[in-house]
């Protein structure tokens, strides 16, 4: 009987993703870059973000010496943005600690900001070859179905025995083509919800598909109601501008530009008062935007209000924003959201 990688690498051949941006040059810079994209996000939607990044951004060097704005102003509507702070932290060390050139240990590779076991293994396997193992979603669900592993992924004894396979399973040869191939089976054959198991080299000896339990692995992380928080947000307008802060460093949204927030409505004059040294000429309630994040959903609710002054009480962390000739600054998804919904006098 042919071996679990050799059955992945032959279906591979005939179906495996051979025309996606990152495997056309995998050096170990552009393999990291879209390993850190597709993490919690679906390879075609990553696919004109990592275009645009790389053509910003050709190399750790160029990365290395960016701001961070014009960062996170590349990696705007991506979501979960501590990834890109740590792509440019990265970017640093490598550049400054390793001279430009990524380490080919493991361990080092580990230890950067944002890279993690799976990450670090697919970034050596993938631009050098080399034999580690990876387990992203895609490979967990694969070999907790093939194997009938019982529990959540999360769980670190549940985790341990999906090391132990995707360590036994990897291949001496062609471990960038197997890392590939089983990236690529979870994301297109064994999909969370009705795989497709005719069409899988394993499912002979599945045994979660021989027993007909394909929708009981891997096992679900048990639910927890996700609590549901409120802001309101002023959108100060003044002419052809909004006015938006930057947020502190880490946190939701770090360093993007947003709206200033406030407790309640009631506080919006002596807000503004404080901030432009002037009471807003209209305060205008607009229609509330609900986001979803990974544990809370939040209800923003925006106060429109116009103002007169452009003093700025901080300049250095603090803009005028035009929409229709906007600087590269990363905004939040929400953000964007709310000031294509403005109008602004030409």
């Amino acid at each position: 009987m042919r071996s679990f990688s050799e059955r992945v690498l032959d279906w591979s051949e005939r179906h495996g993703r051979k025309d996606l941006p990152w495997q056309e040059n995998s050096t170990p810079y552009r393999v990291w870059v879209s390993e850190i994209m597709l993490q919690q996000t679906q390879v075609a939607t990553v696919i004109p973000y990592y275009q645009r990044f790389m053509s910003a951004f050709p190399d750790v060097h160029s990365l290395a010496l960016s701001d961070l704005d014009d960062v996170l102003h590349h990696w705007s509507g991506l979501g979960y943005y501590a990834r890109a702070r740590n792509l440019h932290k990265t970017a640093r060390i490598v550049a400054n600690q390793y001279d430009g050139e990524f380490p080919r240990d493991i361990e080092d590779v580990n230890k950067l900001p944002g890279i993690g076991r799976s990450t670090a293994g697919a970034i050596l396997a993938l631009s050098h070859n080399a034999k580690y193992p990876i387990l992203d979603g895609n490979v967990k669900r694969v070999l907790a179905r093939f194997y009938a592993i019982e529990g959540w992924p999360g769980t670190s004894a549940v985790a341990r025995r999906l090391w132990t396979h995707a360590e036994q399973n990897t291949p001496a040869r062609n471990v960038a083509a197997y890392t590939q191939a089983m990236m690529d089976l979870g994301a297109t054959v064994c999909v969370r919800t009705k795989p497709s198991c005719p069409l899988c080299p394993l499912a002979e000896d599945c045994v979660a598909h021989v027993t007909g339990r394909e929708a009981d692995f891997p096992g679900k992380k048990l639910k927890k109601e996700k609590p549901k928080k409120s802001t309101h947000m002023v959108l100060v307008r003044r002419n052809d501008a909004v006015f938006l802060e930057q947020r502190p460093p880490t946190g939701i949204w770090g360093g993007l530009y947003s709206f200033p927030e406030l407790q309640s409505a009631d506080e919006v004059a002596d807000w503004c008062e404080g901030m432009f040294g002037a009471r807003p000429l209209n305060v205008e309630f607009r229609e509330v935007l609900s986001h979803s994040f990974t544990h809370f959903d939040l209800d923003i609710y925006p106060l429109q209000i116009d103002v007169e002054s452009t003093a700025i009480a901080d300049a250095e962390q603090a803009v005028w924003f035009n929409p229709d000739e906007p600087q590269k600054l990363g905004l939040a998804a929400p953000v964007r959201q709310l000031i294509e919904r403005m109008e602004f006098s030409k």
